[in-house]
């Protein structure tokens, strides 16, 4: 009897082991096929079996290229990212002190910013491209790409900052006014430092998304591609494991993006518990 249950429990346990397996596998099995196939040598191709081993592929990214501008790619989607993360963080923490007192119109802004996701994206690439044509405006990805990621960057962090502040305990504002600190003073000192962390994953929310983004900016970055549209590109012209060797990078810089936002989450964790055992 004993015996059996300990069987079945270690069957149970095999089969959620596999199945797990299975489930990572499925995840990072692209993701890790594209990386070996970067490492091609010279003569290599597109698929298995690899023709040697080198770095050739990586350092043409370096260099010219025949099709494609992978730098300039690359240089406008940093900097469009950018912009769509401080933008979208500044006027996330601005929302989330706006809705903390309701004021004539909060309900129907809230609806406005959930629609603002819901709605294809697709439809507002193409919409904010055609309110360019018509104004005579030429679209550009730091102009009317720059609006249409924010339609899908901005409600993720507004909704955040909502959440945040809905669960904030205003009796530390209470407790600050009390001890003769302004109303500027309680914000630095005492809000700002409380939701910091909130506001970091707002950033690297924002960040990631917008530098991932392809179709809010297929119609209207303009004649100059983002690096999701240059890869999008290179798939029907590519021939060679250069295009695997970029997929590579851009991985790597996502990781360790993601690896220095939790790093900076830890520090700032560890730094507050030490100042509340002080």
């Amino acid at each position: 009897m004993k015996t059996s249950f300990f069987s079945g429990r270690r069957i149970e346990f095999i089969t959620l082991t596999a199945l797990f397996g299975l489930f990572v596998l499925f995840l990072y099995g692209p993701t890790i096929t594209i990386g070996l196939l970067s490492f091609q040598g010279p003569n290599g191709g597109l698929t298995f079996p690899m023709n040697g081993w080198s770095l050739t592929w990586f350092r043409s990214l370096l260099e010219a290229q025949a099709v494609g501008d992978f730098a300039g790619a690359f240089k406008r989607s940093l900097g469009l990212a950018l912009l769509v993360t401080v933008i979208s963080t500044v006027i996330s923490i601005l929302a989330g002190f706006a809705f903390r007192r309701l004021f004539k119109g909060s309900n129907f802004l809230f609806a406005l910013v959930l629609v603002s996701m819901i709605t294809p994206s697709i439809l507002v690439s193409l919409g904010v491209g055609l309110m360019f044509d018509r104004l005579g405006l030429s679209p550009e990805w730091y102009s009317s790409a720059l609006g249409a990621q924010l339609t899908w960057c901005l409600p993720f962090g507004v909704l955040v900052m909502f959440v945040v502040f809905n669960r904030f305990n205003r009796n530390l504002e209470a407790a600050s006014f009390d001890m003769g600190a302004s109303a500027w003073q309680t914000v630095r000192w005492v809000v700002l430092p409380s939701i910091f962390p909130s506001v970091i994953g707002i950033a690297m929310t924002s960040f990631t998304l917008s530098y991932d983004e392809f179709a809010r900016t297929l119609m209207t970055s303009g004649s100059h591609n983002t690096l999701p549209l240059e890869i999008y590109g290179m798939t029907t012209n590519a021939t060679t494991p250069a295009l695997y060797a970029l997929g590579t990078v851009t991985t790597l810089f996502s990781f360790i993006l993601i690896s220095f936002t939790m790093s900076l989450l830890v520090v700032i964790a560890k730094r507050r518990a030490r100042r509340e055992h002080a």
